[in-house]
């Protein structure tokens, strides 16, 4: 929904947004009965259990700036995870659209992150580039199962294999479907070799 909310005036936005939960197919929000003004709120999803890297980055930076609108007794911002029966889980957020016939400065932050996004994909390049390597990174010890086996390795060889690949093999730690790089089993094999990686006796 990020996109979408980005490519309306923020009015527009708001005036979507406001309630959208009411529309939700087989859905109760325990929530709602605690609230004078549900209606002024909104639910918004950043991600779920099988979220990509991108989807996960964005959430956090979503999250990241929107935490201080939660720090209070009369919170704009709840966090919340609600059961999904496809995903198991979906992630987000519910957020006070609307205070005394004002938005609030919570959902105009909201709306400015939407707007970023509607132009460019990535809200944190720094954080989104830590979630593809570290992801490599455990992808390469995964892709390994069988070879590793074969090698005596060092401590910290995950490490020296993804920057030899970087340096000589970029394709091998290429980003797939956006969960990281996952080298072959003869890229591996050719890595430990170069890096003089001895067979296990």
């Amino acid at each position: 929904m990020s996109t979408m909310v980005g490519e309306m005036t923020i009015e527009d936005a708001a005036r979507e947004a406001a309630g959208n939960w009411r529309t939700f197919t087989c859905f109760v929000w325990d929530r709602a009965r605690d609230l004078d003004d549900a209606d002024n709120w909104a639910i918004l999803y950043t991600h779920n259990r099988d979220s990509d890297l991108l989807d996960e980055s964005n959430a956090a930076a979503i999250a990241k700036a929107l935490t201080p609108y939660s720090e209070s007794d009369d919170p704009e911002v709840v966090f919340e995870s609600h059961s999904h029966w496809a995903v198991g889980h979906v992630d987000g957020f519910s957020i006070r659209v609307f205070k005394d016939g004002d938005i609030t400065e919570a959902f105009r932050t909201y709306h400015g992150l939407a707007e970023r996004l509607a132009e460019y994909p990535i809200l944190d390049e720094g954080d989104y580039g830590k979630r593809e390597h570290d992801a490599t990174i455990e992808n390469i010890d995964d892709a390994a199962w069988r070879v590793k086996r074969d090698y005596e390795l060092p401590e910290g060889w995950q490490g020296d294999v993804f920057s030899w690949f970087r340096e000589h093999r970029q394709s091998a730690v290429e980003n797939r479907d956006d969960r990281g790089g996952y080298p072959e089993e003869t890229d591996l094999r050719d890595a430990f070799n170069a890096l003089g990686y001895r067979l296990a006796s």
